[in-house]
């Protein structure tokens, strides 16, 4: 028996799962510099804060704004001002690379009889032009947004996003993110969760207990009993 018995649908996180957040930062390594990493790093942490914190305020506002006031207070704190920077940024992060073996996973899946979803902290625009961009448009049945609750991840409402979007039980979906975090909050909401630890982190002592983990998305297909 595979891992994921009975799994009927795969839903993805976006933003380091699917797509490289470190991209748009790489595209300006020439004029950053030593900054580059630097801000690529702030700029992620400030982004996930800034969602969690407005989450426990109740202090919605969309994800392209949470982006931007998390780029400007980074670069503050770097010294760094360029209006002309933050403009192309926030261009690039709406056409991050996808991971390489991102297209391929997905169409297995899909010819395996599996559907499969984004769920994401992104605005429907950001997730379109990203989709777009990577050319994923026809290998996915859904692409859902946190806009539909105006919270953010790890909100449990934001997971049953996927359970009823497909009309399936938590138990049949497999959920997948890069993010330790997210992965831990979908399983405990009650998704079957493979952590995709691209970097190698340790595992969180937190609640929720993902079913495996991987280093990137081909180490799905085995789980599904699909040749990798």
């Amino acid at each position: 028996m595979s891992a994921l018995e009975g799994i009927r649908a795969c839903v993805f996180d976006a933003y380091g799962t699917l797509f490289d957040v470190s991209s748009a930062l790489a595209r300006e390594q020439a004029t950053l510099g030593d900054r580059a990493r630097a801000l690529d790093a702030l700029w992620r942490r400030k982004q996930l804060e800034y969602t969690w914190l407005r989450t426990l305020m109740r202090r919605y506002a969309d994800f392209r704004q949470v982006t931007e006031e998390a780029l400007r207070w980074s670069m503050a704190a770097l010294d760094l001002a360029d209006e002309g920077l933050v403009a192309r940024l926030m261009r690039a992060y709406e056409v991050l690379d996808p991971y390489p073996e991102v297209a391929d996973v997905l169409t297995r899946l899909r010819a395996a009889g599996l559907r499969t979803a984004i769920l994401s902290n992104g605005t429907p625009a950001m997730l379109t032009a990203a989709t777009r961009n990577a050319g994923l448009e026809g290998l996915l049945d859904a692409v859902w947004s946190v806009e539909e609750v105006r919270l953010y991840k790890p909100d449990p409402a934001i997971y049953e996003l996927a359970t009823r979007g497909f009309g399936l039980a938590a138990r049949e979906i497999a959920f997948l993110s890069a993010n330790a975090w997210d992965a831990h909050g979908a399983a405990s909401f009650g998704l079957r969760v493979v952590w995709v630890n691209r970097s190698g982190q340790p595992r969180e002592p937190l609640p929720g207990d993902p079913v495996a983990e991987v280093r990137d998305l081909t180490g799905l297909l085995p789980l599904l009993g699909l040749a990798a």
